[in-house]
């Protein structure tokens, strides 16, 4: 994309998981910007950011890890745009662990041979569609309504906490994801689940617990009459999505609930065509249902 004609420039840090199992998230969203008009320039050589292992086994690993890329990101025009509601995490923790802590920052910049770099923020796609493009050019840039779509918007943990360090809505009340879903003309459902854990990384080492806690949280999409679940998290999106057949077959149960990346609804609202988007990728199938609502 030519920067002229775009109304918003960003560089980009999509993470390990968009370039692997997670590459639908990398797609819709690029699909998704380029509808928009919005730029994006992937941050050249950019490496993981350590996710949950890394800062769980060892601080300065995590915080070095997240301080190369901020550093790298520093010869990219634009504000850092992140889609992995980790990487998210992982990089606004780092800027405002460094920012407080000298002594933590001197020993990052020995690690990484180099000055650590914390003035470029740090934004979350939902945080470039809804504040910095705006919910008025959003809904103006709507082709194809979500009518009589019900969503589940589901945070999970990452997203707005904590407060203090993601700045992106309020932690125990936040209402941008149902604001970008109103505005391509879906409509959000009221449930209980939407901030909780759904196991996360507990997927490999303690599996029973995310089938618990995921099944949990489908209970209570299908409870409140929603159609899908939208998630901005590629762990989330592998709890709910990839198990939820042996959710389903452990619980005894049926959900059939597809699980959205939110790229991929909005995409779909401003006329990205469904090949663009991964909707193949996902294992509960949203054919079904988008046929029925005839969004395909």
């Amino acid at each position: 994309m030519t920067p002229s004609k775009n109304l918003l420039t960003y560089s980009y840090y999509p993470g390990c998981s968009l370039h692997a199992s997670a590459k639908e998230f990398d797609v819709s969203t690029r699909s998704l910007f380029k509808a928009l008009k919005i730029g994006l320039q992937e941050v050249p050589d950019w490496l993981c950011c350590g996710a949950t292992p890394a800062h769980n086994v060892d601080e300065l690993l995590s915080l070095s890890l997240c301080a190369k890329n901020l550093a790298l990101a520093e010869h990219v025009a634009g504000d850092l745009a992140v889609a992995c509601a980790a990487c998210f995490s992982r990089l606004k923790t780092t800027q405002h662990r460094l920012k407080e802590n000298e002594v933590k920052r001197r020993q990052v910049e020995t690690a990484i041979d180099g000055t650590v770099a914390l003035g470029k923020p740090v934004k979350h796609l939902l945080e470039i569609v809804a504040k910095d493009l705006g919910l008025d050019k959003l809904s103006a840039a709507v082709q194809k309504p979500l009518q009589g779509l019900k969503v589940a918007c589901y945070y999970g943990c990452l997203l707005t906490r904590p407060p203090e360090v993601t700045a992106l809505d309020d932690c125990e009340a936040p209402t941008i994801m149902e604001d970008v879903i109103k505005a391509a003309g879906g409509e959000p459902v009221f449930w209980s689940h939407r901030l909780e854990c759904c196991g996360a990384n507990f997927t490999l080492s303690r599996p029973g617990v995310v089938l618990k806690l995921s099944n949990e949280i489908l209970a209570s999409a299908k409870k409140s009459g929603a159609d899908c679940i939208m998630v901005a998290c590629p762990l989330c999106h592998g709890n709910l999505d990839i198990r939820q057949k042996e959710i389903e077959e452990v619980n005894g149960t049926h959900y059939g609930m597809p699980v959205f990346y939110v790229t991929q609804l909005l995409g779909l609202a401003v006329g990205v065509s469904p090949a663009r988007l991964g909707l193949e990728s996902m294992i509960v199938s949203p054919v079904p249902l988008l046929q029925g609502k005839k969004l395909l």
